[in-house]
C-alpha cells in the first residue's frame, strides 16, 4: 500500500521550505522505494527553490542520498529489500546513442521513476533531479540505486550521489589528472575540495587550490592541497604560473562556474593544458575572449557533468577507498541535521559556512 511519510516541500519559488506529510506510491514495474538514512544538502536543492531550474512546483527537494532498499517492483532483478545504496541521478539506459557508443556516463536518456509522489491532496510532487530524498523514503527507478558496502556511513556515502561525485570525476574522470600532473582548482567549496581529493587520488603531485574564503581554502589544504592562493590578494594567473615554474598548470579545474573564474582557468593552465569546467553557470553569462588565444594555447576545454561518471562502476571504487581510509568523505559532513533545519542549512550555504549539512533520518 502506498505510504505517508515526511518530506521537505518547496511550494514556490523563494519561499521557505516546509516539511510535509508526502503520499509514496508501490513500486511500479522497474521502480524501488527506499528508506532514506542521510541526504546531503546541495546547492541544486537551492536551485530549485529558487526557480532556477525550472518552475515545477511543488518540488521534493534532496537528492544526495543513501538508504536501504524496502521494496522493488515487477522486473527488478538486480535490487532486493535490504540492499544498502546510494542513490543516483543519472540511472542509464543502455540504449541511446551514448550508450550504444560505450559512453553511458554521457547517456541521453536517463531513468526515472514513472510515478509520482504526491502530497495528501493528490498534488503530484516534482522529486528534485528525479530523486526526492529530503524524505523518509522515495520512490526512484531502480537504476537510480548503486549498492555499495554497507559499512559506509550513510551521511558520507549519500555525498557521492552529487557534489563530491561532481568533484572528484572533474579531476579523475573528465581532467584526467593523472601521477606527476600539477593541478589548480578554483573555488572549493565542497564540488571543489572534492576536485582537489580526486586530484591527490590520482597522483597529482603539486595541487594549488584557489578561493576568496580563508577557511575554504583550509578545507582544501585538509583534503590534498599542497599550495593555496587567496584571490582577494593575489593575480591568480601569475600566481599559479609562479607555482608551476612560469609555465602554469596542466589541469584547472573551474569550480565556480563564472565568466571571470573561467578565464582565470584558461590562462592559468599549461599550453596544451586542460581546462575543466564543473561550477554551473547561469543561463545569462557570456564569455567574450579573443579567438587567436584558443588556438594559440591548444590543449582541451572540457565541461564535466556529474564528474563524468558512471554510478555502477565510480560508486563502489570511490567507497571501498573511504573503508580503507584514503578517501576522507567524512571530512565534507559539516553538520548533521533534521529535515526542520534544511531552511537553516540553505543560509549556511549562502553564506559559505559549511562544505555540506547532512539530513539525517
Amino acid at each position: 500500500m502506498a505510504q505517508q511519510v515526511l518530506g521537505v516541500i518547496a511550494r514556490s519559488k523563494g519561499a521557505p521550505v516546509e516539511v510535509e506529510t508526502i503520499v509514496v506510491p508501490d513500486p511500479g514495474p522497474g521502480e524501488a522505494v527506499v528508506a532514506v538514512h542521510a541526504c546531503g544538502v546541495c546547492h541544486t536543492d537551492l536551485h530549485y527553490r529558487e526557480g532556477g531550474i525550472n518552475d515545477e512546483f511543488p518540488f521534493l527537494l534532496g537528492h544526495e542520498a543513501a538508504g536501504v532498499v524496502e521494496e522493488v517492483g515487477e522486473g527488478v532483478t538486480d535490487l532486493e529489500p535490504g540492499d544498502y545504496v546510494i542513490l543516483n541521478w543519472r540511472a542509464v539506459c543502455g540504449t541511446c546513442r551514448a550508450c550504444l557508443r560505450g559512453r553511458p556516463w554521457y547517456c541521453f536518456s536517463t531513468f526515472n521513476a514513472s510515478q509520482p509522489m504526491t502530497l495528501t491532496d493528490g498534488t503530484a510532487l516534482t522529486p528534485a533531479l528525479g530523486i526526492g530524498a529530503f524524505a523518509e523514503k522515495t520512490l526512484v527507478h531502480s537504476g537510480q540505486c548503486t549498492k555499495v558496502d554497507p559499512n559506509a556511513s550513510p551521511a558520507a556515502a549519500g555525498l557521492l550521489g552529487c557534489g563530491i561525485m561532481a568533484g572528484i570525476g572533474a579531476a579523475v574522470n573528465t581532467g584526467a589528472v593523472t601521477r606527476g600532473d600539477s593541478v589548480a582548482v578554483i573555488g572549493c567549496g565542497g564540488v571543489g575540495s572534492a576536485a582537489v581529493a580526486g586530484a591527490r587520488l590520482a597522483g597529482a603531485t603539486k595541487i594549488i587550490a584557489i578561493d576568496l574564503d580563508q577557511r575554504k581554502l583550509d578545507w582544501a589544504t585538509g583534503l590534498g592541497a599542497t599550495h593555496t592562493i587567496n584571490a582577494t590578494d593575489a593575480d591568480v594567473v601569475e600566481a599559479v604560473q609562479e607555482l608551476t615554474g612560469g609555465f602554469g598548470a596542466d589541469v584547472v579545474i573551474d569550480a565556480v562556474g563564472r565568466p571571470e573564474t573561467w578565464k582565470q582557468g584558461f590562462y592559468a593552465r599549461d599550453l596544451a593544458g586542460t581546462l575543466v569546467l564543473v561550477g554551473v553557470p547561469t543561463p545569462d553569462m557570456r564569455l567574450e575572449m579573443p579567438l587567436i588565444d584558443f588556438f594559440s594555447r591548444g590543449g582541451s576545454l572540457k565541461s564535466s557533468w556529474y564528474g563524468d561518471c558512471l554510478p555502477s562502476r565510480d560508486f563502489p571504487y570511490l567507497i571501498d577507498l573511504y573503508l580503507q581510509g584514503r578517501l576522507d568523505l567524512d571530512a565534507f559532513v559539516t553538520e548533521k541535521i533534521t529535515p526542520t533545519q534544511v531552511e537553516e542549512a540553505f543560509t549556511k550555504m549562502h553564506h559559505g559556512d559549511v562544505l555540506r549539512s547532512v539530513v539525517v533520518f
